[in-house]
């Protein structure tokens, strides 16, 4: 049972580190700067920023450790999620490629969390 339940979970960070990279790309042609870095051809950890506006920075990290979504605007940390809330966090920037808003315009974060 839990080895199967590994299997998952590495097939679920392959996943999201393909997806991050294919996000990256669509970001980098929209005008936003992105990247996103991984460790060997495995595609078992990731590193994605993105610079949303300047001083507005969003870092996703993913490894077999966890899912990571920080926040940051002037060097300070606005707000860091794990797991799936890190998830559904970064569904609402792929949300801003789906409806091609555009770098210029002003986000005063991707969803708020007050």
């Amino acid at each position: 049972m839990f080895k199967r339940i590994a299997d998952r979970h590495r097939r679920l960070v392959q996943d999201l580190v393909m997806n991050l990279q294919a996000l990256a790309i669509v970001l980098e042609q929209r005008g936003y700067l992105a990247s996103c870095y991984t460790c060997g051809n495995q595609m078992n950890s990731a590193s994605f920023m993105v610079s949303l506006a300047d001083n507005h920075l969003i870092r996703f990290l993913i490894s077999d450790y966890g899912i990571t979504w920080t926040e940051m605007r002037d060097d300070r940390e606005l707000m860091k999620l794990e797991g799936a809330e890190a998830i559904d966090q970064l569904q609402d920037l792929a949300n801003l490629v789906k409806y091609q808003i555009k770098p210029s315009v002003a986000h005063p974060s991707v969803r708020s969390r007050a």
